[in-house]
């Protein structure tokens, strides 16, 4: 199976007063087209800096990291920005859509931004839209959307492009059990049905068993990885239409 992530013997440390904070302390780790993977740990441990890390947002002190083969140090920064454009989706905790657009605009966004021609941008936001059960609300700004029809919008905008990566910081944190079962629904069905390489930081061990393996992080460092058992993923079904 293709790997499209890789890390070797990533470093990051940033200052935090007169303490040097060694956020990601030499983490090595391979993610495959079509895995699902959880990234757990405690608050501060580095989790959001790893996860910055593979999606070409930060730079590390010294490794590697390679998306689809391709080495980030090798790129400057309009390469990253270009690699972030066509290979990475990213799905925030805090959904980060533009309040003044529709969910059709705000999906649409990624596709223009590439040079997709409008009307077939829109075609493809408002195809996915309707895949993850949002065809009656592609005219409703964000205000008048729920949290977990918000988070959706925010997926279907990270799959637009068809990035090999979708990253996702705490996706289902801000949402009801029932909208947090649609969004990892939605996750998973990225990853079987579409072959994105899907990475996941979450603080919700019930989320994470939904994976097909959860990596413990802890002071910047991997402590090792656990395999859920199937019936703990079999829990989670889709419930809204192939992405």
């Amino acid at each position: 199976m293709k790997v499209v992530v890789e890390a070797r013997n990533v470093q990051r440390s940033y200052r935090r007063g007169s303490v040097e904070v060694n956020a990601v302390a030499g983490v090595s780790l391979t993610i495959h087209a079509g895995e699902m993977v959880s990234i757990v740990g405690p608050s501060g441990s580095g989790k959001s800096t790893l996860l910055n890390l593979l999606g070409a947002l930060d730079r590390p002190d010294s490794g590697e990291v390679l998306i689809d083969g391709m080495p980030l140090s090798k790129l400057d920064d309009a390469g990253r920005t270009r690699l972030r454009r066509d290979k990475v989706g990213l799905i925030f905790q805090f959904f980060n859509l533009l309040p003044l657009l529709t969910a059709r605009e705000n999906a649409s966004l990624p596709l223009l931004l590439a040079g997709v021609p409008r009307a077939e941008a829109e075609r493809r936001a408002d195809e996915l839209l309707t895949q993850v059960g949002l065809g009656a609300r592609l005219d409703h700004t964000p205000e008048e959307m729920s949290g977990g029809e918000m988070q959706r919008v925010a997926i279907a905008r990270a799959l637009a492009p068809h990035p090999p990566v979708l990253l996702a910081d705490e996706p289902t944190g801000n949402l009801d059990s029932r909208a947090g079962a649609d969004v990892l629904a939605l996750l998973r069905t990225a990853a079987r049905d579409r072959g994105c390489a899907v990475i996941m930081v979450t603080h919700d061990p019930q989320a994470a068993a939904v994976t097909d393996r959860i990596l413990e992080f802890k002071d910047g460092r991997l402590l090792g990885e656990q395999r859920p058992r199937p019936e703990a993923q079999s829990r989670v079904g889709v419930t809204r239409g192939a992405v």
